[in-house]
Order: C-alpha cells, then sequence, then structure tokens
C-alpha cells in the first residue's frame, strides 16, 4: 500500500497517528475495549479480530463439506443472502471465475426466473445464508426453492439440496433441521454481517467452489498480525487514519478504482464503509464502478484508492489521478489469494476510522428503519390483500412521480416545462458542490439495465461534477442504505421503479415477490422523505428497458 497526501493534510495524518498511537490505540482494539469508539455495545461485536485463528480449526470440515458435494454430483450452485451473507461469495465468484456459482439477492420477480432459468434445478445446491435467520429475502427466497424442488422429489429429500450459514440458535437453524437439509454452518454471534468474510459467511462458500481454505486462511492470517503492530508500520491502522483524516477535511467521497481481475471487490467495501460510517449524521461514502474523469474535474471532496493485482489490467488514467494533488491510496495484490488479506485490512481500517468519527461501527439503526417500513406494507397486504393506496404528484407517458408533500409542490413550482423531463432537471438542478447523487434502481439487475443507468450516472457526473452512486434495490438496503438516510444530508436521491410484467408466488404467504419489492421501494423511499432528504422516486411501466432508455435521452 502506497498513501500519496498534499503536504498540509499529510501533517495532519502524522499528528492525528502519532497520538492514537500514544493513546494504545490498536491494543486497546484487540483488548476489545468499547471505549474505542462510544463505549456503548462495541465488545460484543469484535469477534472478527480472531475469527482467522479459530476458522483454521475448522479447515477439515470446509474439505470434508467440497467432498461431499462433489461426490453428490452437484452442478450449480445458488448462494441466497443479502449484504454481508451475499457480498463476500460473490466477490470470490467473480475473481475465481465459478461460473457455476450465482447469488440471489434480489426481489424483483424477473431477475428470480432469470437465475432460475440459469441453473439446474435438481442438480443446484442451494445455500441459504442469514446471519439472525430472520431477513426477509432470504427466507422467502428459501421457501420458492424449496418448494420447487419438493415438488420434484418430495419435501422429505428436498432438504438435500440445501445448506444453511447461519448463526447458532437462530430461526433459519430451526428451518434447516425441521426441513432436513444436508448440512449447517454457523456464524459468530459477536462478528456482524459486514464483518462476517472471513467467518462461514465467507468460507463456506469458499468451500463449495473448491478454494484451498488453509491457504486462503494463511494469507489472512498474514494481514491479522500485521495488523496488530503497535505503530503506522500497521497498514490496517495507517489505512484507517487516512480515511478518518480526510473525512474530518471534508473528503468524504471515497472513490474506489479496481482492477478488472478484482472488480467486483468495491462492492463489498461499499457495504462495509457505507453501513459502518453512516450515522448520527455523518459518513464516508463510497463511491463504486463511477467512470473515470479527467484530474481536474473532480471536486475537493473526494479521496481515491485503487485497488489492483500485481501485472494485472489497470486504467492508464489511475496514474494521471495518482499524481494530481488529490489524496490517492494505492494497493496492489501479490495474487488474488490476497483477497482475503483486504478482506481483514478493510475491515480493521474501518473499525479505526470509526473510531475517529467517534461512532459506533457495528450497528446500522436506518437499515433497521427502512425494514421496519417495509414489513408494514408486507402486513398490511397480508391483511388486506392489497398495499396502501398512493398518489403521485405528476404522470406523463414515460411514468408517475412521487415525492413528499412538500417537495412535489416545490418542484411543481419551480418547472416551466409540465413533464416528466421538466421535473427531473429541475430535481437535478437542486445538486448542490459537495454533494452526491444516488440512483436507486428497483429494477431486474441486469447487465443491459445496468449499462442504461451507467449512461444515466456518468451523465448526472459530467454535467454537474459531484460524485455519483448507483444501487440495485432491495440490494443496497442492506449497504450503502444506511450512508444514505444515517449519513451527511448531502445527497440528492433518484429512485427508480417499475411495474413487473410477470409476478412470482412466495410459498405460504399471500405477498408475491413483486409485492415484497413494492413494499421494500416504498418503505426505503419513505425512510429518506421522513430524514427530510431531496428525493424523487419515478415509476415507469413494465417496460423498464424502454423507460430507461427514454430516462437517458431526455438528460
Amino acid at each position: 500500500m502506497s498513501v500519496s497526501l498534499p503536504e498540509d493534510l499529510e501533517n495532519e495524518l502524522r499528528s492525528v497517528a502519532n497520538d492514537l498511537v500514544s493513546s494504545e490505540m490498536v491494543s486497546r482494539i484487540w483488548n476489545k475495549d468499547a471505549s474505542v469508539w462510544t463505549g456503548d455495545d462495541e465488545a460484543k461485536w469484535l469477534g472478527w479480530l480472531d475469527i482467522v485463528d479459530r476458522e483454521k480449526g475448522n479447515v477439515a470440515k470446509y474439505g470434508a463439506f467440497h467432498s461431499d458435494i462433489e461426490a453428490a454430483g452437484f452442478k450449480d450452485i445458488l448462494l441466497m443472502g443479502m449484504g454481508g451473507s451475499s457480498l463476500c461469495p460473490e466477490v470470490l465468484g467473480f475473481a475465481f471465475d465459478k461460473k457455476n456459482f450465482h447469488i440471489l439477492d434480489s426481489t424483483v420477480p424477473a431477475r428470480i426466473k432469470a437465475i432460475e432459468d440459469l441453473i439446474d434445478i435438481e442438480k443446484t445446491l442451494f445455500m441459504v445464508a442469514s446471519k439472525s435467520g430472520s431477513t426477509l429475502e432470504p427466507n422467502c427466497f428459501k421457501q420458492y426453492f424449496f418448494e420447487k424442488i419438493a415438488q420434484k422429489v418430495g419435501k422429505e429429500e428436498a432438504g438435500k439440496q440445501f445448506v444453511a450459514i447461519t448463526d447458532p440458535g437462530s430461526k433459519m437453524e430451526q428451518i434447516a433441521k425441521a426441513d432436513g437439509f444436508r448440512s449447517i454452518f454457523y456464524g459468530d454471534p459477536k462478528i456482524g454481517g459486514r464483518f462476517s468474510a472471513l467467518s462461514a459467511f465467507g468460507l463456506t462458500a469458499a468451500a463449495s467452489m473448491g478454494l484451498d481454505i488453509e491457504s486462503l486462511l494463511a494469507r489472512a492470517g498474514e494481514m491479522t498480525e500485521a495488523c496488530k503492530d503497535q505503530g503506522t508500520q500497521n497498514p490496517g491502522f495507517l489505512l484507517g487514519v487516512v480515511l478518518g483524516v480526510c473525512r474530518a477535511r471534508g473528503k468524504n467521497k471515497l472513490t474506489i478504482f479496481t482492477g478488472e481481475e478484482i472488480f467486483d471487490l468495491g462492492a463489498w467495501l461499499e457495504q462495509l464503509i457505507a453501513e459502518s460510517t453512516g450515522k448520527k449524521g455523518i459518513a464516508i461514502i463510497p463511491v463504486d464502478r463511477e467512470p473515470i474523469e479527467p484530474a481536474e474535474t473532480y471536486s475537493k471532496d473526494r479521496v481515491f484508492v485503487s485497488l489492483s493485482l500485481k501485472g494485472g489490467k489497470m486504467a492508464e488514467a489511475w496514474k494521471e489521478l495518482k499524481d494530481s494533488g488529490h489524496p490517492f491510496i494505492s494497493i496492489e495484490l501479490d495474487s488474488l489469494e490476497n483477497i482475503w488479506q483486504e478482506f481483514f485490512r478493510w475491515e480493521f481500517a474501518t473499525a479505526v476510522a470509526g473510531s475517529i468519527m467517534d461512532i459506533n461501527p457495528f450497528n446500522q439503526p436506518d437499515v433497521e428503519s427502512a425494514k421496519i417500513e417495509a414489513r408494514k406494507l408486507t402486513d398490511e397486504y397480508e391483511h388486506s390483500g392489497s398495499l396502501p393506496e398512493e398518489v403521485p404528484f405528476f404522470t406523463d407517458d414515460l411514468g408517475q412521480l412521487f415525492s413528499s408533500k412538500d417537495q412535489a409542490i416545490a418542484l411543481s413550482s419551480a418547472t416551466d416545462q409540465r413533464s416528466i423531463a421538466g421535473m427531473l432537471t429541475t430535481h437535478l438542478d437542486r445538486i448542490k458542490t459537495g454533494d452526491y447523487f444516488a440512483l436507486l434502481a428497483y429494477v431486474e439487475m441486469s447487465a443491459e439495465n445496468e449499462e442504461l443507468l451507467q449512461t444515466i450516472r456518468t451523465k448526472v457526473l459530467e454535467k454537474y461534477r459531484v460524485a455519483t452512486c448507483l444501487g440495485f434495490g432491495p440490494r443496497f438496503l442492506h449497504s450503502t442504505g444506511q450512508a444514505y438516510k444515517g449519513g451527511n444530508d448531502d445527497a440528492l436521491f433518484l429512485q427508480i421503479t417499475s411495474d413487473d410484467k410477470f409476478d412470482l408466488a412466495v410459498p405460504g404467504q399471500k405477498y408475491t415477490f413483486g409485492i415484497v419489492k413494492a413494499a421494500q421501494a416504498r418503505g426505503d423511499f419513505q425512510v429518506l422523505l421522513d430524514r427530510g432528504r431531496r428525493a424523487l422516486r419515478i415509476h415507469l411501466g413494465a417496460d423498464v428497458k424502454s423507460g430507461l432508455e427514454k430516462l437517458a435521452s431526455m438528460l
């Protein structure tokens, strides 16, 4: 790792780092001293510190699991989970090119059907990952596919195609035992989801792919030991101080560039950083997969990090940015296996940054608030058979617009052109220097839709010169959603929802996946409005591709 900072920021970094070394921060973290942060419940969430050594005792168990599923002849593996339960496995699947390993973390019916069409259901191992065991989405996914398998082989045999990864005593453990799951792997209740990469939640997925668990843990162990150093040679400590000091100086948009071989690592970093730091009205906002712009076009609220593989493919534009005077962190991995070192480095750094920010980096109160609002709506549907009526404040051929009453009045009165194009322009013109723009899309997570959404994002970036974020719902609710609601009020939001061409039933429930998706989108949007955020929602018809093309062209 190398760090390039302007001289004044480098001097401040040295001063802050020396003060923290004098206060014995590192040893206090390893002693699980909650006073490093807010003195609240942090001590009970520090199981990730020593998880690598503990998991080394389970290498044989993971090896036996891989041998078992190989012998059983499974063709595909589908991991069903949200946030910390799925993002590390997703990173591994992409990095190690495991094309038979799939992730489902969307309630959008079209996405579920697309995944179903990818796999051979009768030869698929289904992994249900949920720490609490009560998370809505993985429970729905389990019900859907368990019913599919039971119809083919009978309920008594269906469980042999399922594995649970969950904490001891959870609802999912009870379900797994009742339904005769093939295996149950247990997480550590003292590790929060976004810090669980090096626990059973990452290792079970890695074992299912046939990765060398012993070697991966050895790599992670090297970084764990390095992060025990009491001085500035500690790689996690130094990174955390850089992030914390930059945030205090208004450089809170952590812009992540990743090499082609490890491009998905940014998605894991998004959750770790946003969900950990976005609270008490402050945040470090991770910006992933944003197009690279000329150095002089970036505002002063940026800090850049590049993560690349030694000898791998990296953008030439990184070199220009590195010498541009912006804070720049460069990390080069010796091998793909060293991703496991990055998991621990960034976890430790996030804990250090959280201390500098005077927050509890291990809770996520605003994630819970969005879940509560969504649950109210699904409960209402179960009771009455319909979601509460909602009335758009404007409609034209493209779709419908929603916002709070005050924002709707303000947008309508300030817009000369009575169209969605005019309203959208007025909404975007509310962007100020130092803001960021977040595009929240509750549509199918497909390459085609992502390309169109990136086009919209790029146009906003090029016109307004602010940091831009793009997330698919409900996936981002378990990731960046915490920072959007609990962090700084320096964002402008555009939520995109749509009708569904078809819907899918959730076995055992009155509500469908389409209803769950709609409830999650509406709950998410309501919490943004309740927080006073500048937020506009555009609801498209069922032809999402056409709607997104029109949106992109009207900007």
